[in-house]
């Protein structure tokens, strides 16, 4: 994948899901390098997966709060603009519960945290997560708490602003502002997405390129 060029998506040609994990001991084996996403349970995490993975409804989405119950596991094959014609990239995409709005029980929420900090601490394979965080909402304490807790066990992560579409002009342009707000100044790196039009999924998959290919940045540098 060196070389992907600046805001450029690959071509998928193939999107399956492999499994869904509700215990650590039922975690696939290690397989492609690895992008885990995790955001609350209404931030567009599903329309954004399947704008990823160039497919409709390879995951389910809800107007149910809190559907993904486990970590879904999803394979692709992608065929990179720079690559050499017919060569093609495995990459793994692992959708991660939901959390904050999903209408379930504390107990399933405590399984929950427990099996994604087990996912992150143990699994080689991961090479970046994003965290997902609505256009229109503050950042929460428990998005500030996660990637804090990414920070402090050094795994490469990217803040990702979902729902772009939905902001006006003036919102735009105040959002930036938000975000040094929020961090004190000092916001991770973050890219702006529309998982409806597709907006800032090309840079996204330029960030994800560099990941799995060993050639992520520190966090804190520009993407």
């Amino acid at each position: 994948m060196k070389g992907v060029k600046k805001d450029s998506s690959p071509q998928i040609v193939d999107a399956t899901f492999v499994t869904e994990a509700r215990e650590l001991a039922h975690l696939p084996p290690e397989g492609p390098p690895e992008t885990a996403i995790a955001g609350r349970s209404n931030v567009g995490k599903s329309t954004l997966l399947n704008r990823l993975a160039a497919r409709r409804a390879l995951a389910r989405t809800s107007k149910t709060p809190g559907r993904t119950r486990g970590i879904v596991f999803y394979d692709l094959q992608a065929q990179f603009p720079d690559s050499p014609a017919g060569t093609r990239t495995a990459l793994r995409l692992v959708d991660l519960p939901g959390y904050g709005y999903a209408q379930v029980s504390h107990d399933e929420r405590r399984q929950w945290r427990t099996l994604v900090e087990g996912y992150v601490k143990r699994r080689a394979a991961l090479r970046l997560f994003l965290v997902l965080v609505d256009a229109r909402r503050e950042v929460q304490p428990d998005e500030q708490e996660l990637l804090e807790w990414l920070e402090s066990l050094g795994v490469p992560h990217q803040l990702v602003i979902t729902k772009v579409d939905k902001l006006s002009a003036a919102e735009r342009g105040a959002l930036t502002d938000r975000l040094r707000r929020a961090f004190a100044g000092k916001p991770p790196r973050t890219s702006l997405v529309s998982g409806e039009t597709g907006e800032g999924v090309d840079h996204l998959w330029r960030v994800i390129a560099r990941h799995c290919q060993g050639e992520g940045v520190p966090n804190g540098s520009p993407a």
